[in-house]
This record gives structure tokens, C-alpha cells and sequence, in this order.
């Protein structure tokens, strides 16, 4: 289960009126695929697909022996090149987002900076996001840090952005862990659409 989560304000209007959109990227319970992450027909990894350190990512991916499609952790050929990592990247250049949620799947933790992108409002709603959830606020370790949307989002805009590593345990998650997450995590759904 994984699925990116953006809010942003109406420009429109002056009020306080706000907006949760969701993008329901990959969700399946009919087919069982064991080891495989967020990717393509194509076997590309979409949450390594940014321009945030892509040629980082490269290195360090290729360097662990994903050189060509895989179930996770292949690159691609160059950012930008799948058709789903370029839909959100325009759909996101398109709004005015104050933050973003990225969710993903497994750890029980909070991603909340890129090489020193953030700022000190984003750790404090990071820490407000953990406190609501439980989650541990965390750095990303050294080798998953380059080339997600998160990252991007960072670099690009210098607002609050999250990666939220949903539930605990080996991908695929099982059902049994839904109420759980959801209990987990509408703290902090709520309380991005507020801030």
C-alpha cells in the first residue's frame, strides 16, 4: 500500500479553505507480489526517478548491483524518464503546495530533511507529525537519501516535505496491519491539511 498525499491552499480565495488531495499510486490485494516495491512495467523505481541527487542514487544503486530493471531499486536511465514520477513532478510544479506527504511502507518513521533543504519549521512540524502519530521523527540513512519525491520537493521549494514509512515489518505489509496504520496515521493526515 502506498500512495502520496499533497495539500495545498486555495489561491483563489482568501479564506482558510484548504485541500487534501490524494494520488493512489499503487494499491493491490488480487495479486501477490511478494518483493516487489513501487515500480513500473518497466521495472524502474518511481521514488528514484526525482532530480534531487539522481546521480548519487545512481551510484550508490548501481553500486549494490541494481544496474538494469528490477522488482526495486533501479534507477532508470535518467530522472524524469517514467511517465508516473513526470505526472506527479508536473502535477506538483501545477499547485502551490505548503507541504507534502509522501507515504511509503515499512518502519514506523518520518523522513523530514535532504541534504539540509529543511527548514526549522519543517523539523517542527515533523516533530508535531510524530507526536500526532508516534512515529519516530529520522534521518534517512545515507544510501536511501537521494532521488525521491520528498527529496525534490525539499530542494525544489524549500517547504515541509515527509516521508511517511507506514506500519512495520517485510513488504508487502499484511491487511491485518490496516487498522493499525490508519489509526497511525490520521494524526497525521489531519493535521496536514491544517497546517
Amino acid at each position: 500500500m502506498s500512495y502520496l498525499s499533497y495539500r495545498y491552499r486555495n489561491n483563489k480565495k482568501q479564506s482558510a479553505l484548504k485541500h487534501l488531495v490524494s494520488v493512489n499510486i499503487f494499491i493491490s490485494y488480487y495479486y501477490n507480489f511478494h518483493i516487489w516495491k513501487l515500480i513500473n512495467i518497466t521495472g524502474v523505481d518511481l521514488n528514484l526517478q526525482f532530480p534531487a541527487g539522481w546521480e548519487e542514487a545512481r551510484r550508490i544503486k548501481f553500486a549494490q548491483g541494481f544496474t538494469s530493471p528490477a522488482p526495486r531499486d533501479y534507477v532508470g536511465s535518467g530522472p524524469l524518464t517514467q511517465p508516473e514520477a513526470l505526472a506527479i513532478y508536473n502535477f506538483t510544479l501545477f499547485h502551490n503546495f505548503r507541504l507534502i506527504l509522501a507515504y511509503h511502507t515499512q518502519g514506523k518513521e518520518i523522513y523530514w530533511q535532504f541534504q539540509n533543504y529543511a527548514t526549522e519549521e519543517a523539523e517542527q512540524i515533523g516533530v508535531a507529525l510524530a507526536n500526532a502519530s508516534g512515529y519516530r521523527l529520522a534521518d534517512v540513512p545515507y544510501n536511501s537519501s537521494f532521488a525521491g519525491y520528498k527529496d525534490w520537493f525539499l530542494q525544489e521549494y524549500r517547504r515541509p516535505g515527509y516521508t511517511i514509512e507506514a506500519g512495520i515489518g517485510e513488504n508487502p505489509l499484511p491487511i491485518s496491519q490496516f487498522n493499525e496504520i490508519y489509526n497511525d496515521n490520521i494524526g497525521i493526515l489531519v493535521l496536514g491539511a491544517v497546517l
